[in-house]
């Protein structure tokens, strides 16, 4: 079964969280685990998004709690690990959306980039190696084109 890591800000404006839950929302439709951190914002609205859909979540969380998840996500996997968990995010994705974010994204786009994960960004780091989307639809489309490439290996 494939996952799509959805990362990005705990604390993100309504236009991000608005662009998180279409995006969960979408990787539920194709079948797909969301893979998050777990907690607010993005990853949040992300799981809201998929769970709305019918999909299933996936939430790896910094701490030892699983109480800490956000009410989304279906399974919670405790780490005690605080933000070096967010290679573990990236390890269990094999494509990643972005969507805003500030260092703790970046992190994970560059565990991404590094393990040559896919990484597509909305309204993110602009760095060499990031697939950008100008919006949703562009976004969504990249996203189907990626896991057909996948689907053939």
């Amino acid at each position: 079964m494939k996952t799509i890591g959805v990362i990005g800000g705990h604390l993100a404006s309504a236009s991000h969280l608005k662009m998180a839950e279409q995006i969960g929302s979408e990787i539920a439709r194709l079948g797909m685990v969301l893979v998050s951190g777990g907690l607010s914002g993005v990853m949040e609205a992300a799981c809201r998004g998929a769970k709305k859909a019918g999909g299933k979540t996936l939430g790896i969380l910094p701490g030892i709690d699983k109480e800490e998840a956000n009410k989304y996500v279906d399974i919670p996997v405790v780490t005690g690990l605080g933000l070096a968990r967010n290679i573990l995010v990236v390890r269990n994705s094999d494509l990643i959306v972005a969507i805003d974010g500030r260092y703790g994204t970046l992190s994970e786009i560059s565990y991404a980039l590094h393990f040559q994960i896919p990484v597509i960004g909305l309204e993110t780091w602009d760095i060499e190696g990031v697939i950008k989307a100008k919006d949703i639809p562009d976004c969504l489309n990249k996203m189907k084109k990626i896991l057909a490439g996948l689907k053939q290996e």
